[in-house]
């Protein structure tokens, strides 16, 4: 049951728990990168969740404040969710629906009216999260690269 998942801020005494989560939802990294770019995120101002059943870490949550133009916001900065993984055994049991609670919760903490997100176009149960979390498609875009 989720009520035996506690939900809390993560700090750099738990960077290895959330880079061996994180790996698991950003799996071309490698772990020392990836915890070295945590550990930025972390010290610049960004806010990790953690969920644990006992123990045992289950899930993360990573946001951030951006004041660069977010889709379909009109304020700044805005809250922005850049990761959320729950462990699959975990799932439909509401533990990301906390994590992003967490994070609605600092951003509000933080002076943030407008929350957003993104997920790729083919990531159908990140979109589904997304819309059933009370979020709003904002827009779709394709991006190009070109080499010079």
């Amino acid at each position: 049951m989720s009520s035996s998942i506690v939900v809390s801020p993560a700090g750099v005494a738990d960077l290895d728990l959330l880079t061996g989560l994180a790996l698991r939802l950003w799996p071309a990294h490698d772990f020392d990168g990836l915890r070295a770019e945590l550990d930025g995120v972390l010290r610049s101002g960004g806010a990790f969740f953690l969920a644990r059943r006992g123990r045992d870490a289950v899930g993360f949550a990573q946001c951030q404040l951006r004041r660069d133009y977010v889709e379909g916001t009109d304020t700044s900065p805005v809250g922005y969710l850049e990761g959320i993984f729950v462990d699959p055994a975990c799932r439909g049991q509401g533990v990301a629906r906390r994590l992003l609670a967490a994070c609605e919760d600092w951003s509000r903490s933080q002076g943030c009216s407008e929350f957003a997100s993104d997920c790729e176009l083919e990531n159908g149960p990140s979109r589904l999260f997304h819309l059933h979390s009370g979020f709003c498609e904002a827009g779709r875009i394709i991006c190009f690269v070109k080499k010079l």
